[in-house]
């Protein structure tokens, strides 16, 4: 088995965010799991083909068999078993990221926990894809601006080339409405603001705005809220030596109990048990 395993070492961008990436060529029936990730994980499969064991979004165990020119998403949280072929076993790449917007990306890729299977439907965007990800584990020398620009290009190949994407609506004002409500949680996301503040913020009713976010996002703007602040918790509890408890107040939880589950919720385990994770595997 070949294999390239690269980690990011500047983790402190919140947009998007690269934590490993590579490439492997693997032997016949070699798995990877059961396992929950705390982030992100596209693989691309370049050649042979394997088998995705994945939880769906009810918990549900589903079964997909993937093979070269396609690719599998795998979400923070979710149960997964990946096993290369006998006869045929994959050669791939993948990367693992997340960041504020990585949602919409994948949103507008049509990929999600239910439909976790990338197919193509522009082939010159899915190369470009793939060697963008291919130039990533091979260039792990590189700075981490270089990087991250790389991984702004994969998501957009990605977006591009995916066969189950969704176009998002171009309308100029329902785009303002939306900078003006992102402009606000930034600014605001400390606070105890609900959904009505930020409505009254972009000057629209609370309905309208909730509209705006599920028709371009995929979710609505208490959800938004709260990927955000669990986003910029993890940044903290990756980054610095606060307290659960001070990270808690400081991404708008006064309530510890309410914030660790609301973290749960979005990463699978507790922050003390997410902050234990991340220094075992460094």
């Amino acid at each position: 088995m070949e294999e390239h395993y690269n980690t990011l070492q500047n983790q402190s961008f919140i947009d998007l965010c690269m934590y490993q990436y590579g490439y492997a060529q693997t032997g016949p029936l070699h798995f990877y799991g059961p396992h929950i990730r705390t982030h992100y994980l596209f693989h691309y499969v370049i050649s042979g083909c394997g088998t995705l064991v994945a939880t769906d979004s009810n918990g549900i165990e589903r079964t997909y068999h993937i093979h070269s020119g396609q690719g599998f998403l795998i979400v923070p949280g979710q149960v997964t078993t990946y096993t290369a072929d006998e006869q045929h076993p994959w050669e791939y790449t993948w990367v693992e990221f997340n960041g504020l917007h990585v949602r919409e990306a994948l949103m507008t890729a049509g990929l999600s926990i239910d439909n976790p299977v990338y197919r193509s439907s522009d082939p010159y965007y899915t190369d470009k894809m793939k060697d963008t990800m291919l130039y990533m584990a091979q260039h792990a020398e590189e700075t981490t601006f270089n990087l991250i620009s790389s991984l702004y290009l994969f998501l957009d190949c990605l977006t591009r080339s995916s066969a189950s994407r969704r176009v998002p609506f171009t309308d100029n004002m329902h785009s303002n409405y939306l900078a003006q409500a992102f402009t606000f949680i930034h600014q605001n996301f400390q606070n105890d603001i609900t959904v009505s503040d930020i409505a009254a913020f972009c000057k629209i009713h609370r309905n309208y705005l909730g509209k705006l976010f599920r028709d371009q996002l995929g979710i609505g703007p208490q959800e938004f809220l709260i990927t955000y602040r669990m986003n910029k918790a993890e940044r903290l509890l990756r980054t610095t030596r606060l307290s659960v408890k001070d990270i808690s107040n400081a991404v708008g939880y006064p309530d510890q109990l309410h914030f660790s589950r609301a973290f749960k919720n979005v990463y699978g385990m507790s922050p003390s048990q997410w902050r234990k994770n991340e220094l075992v595997v460094k």
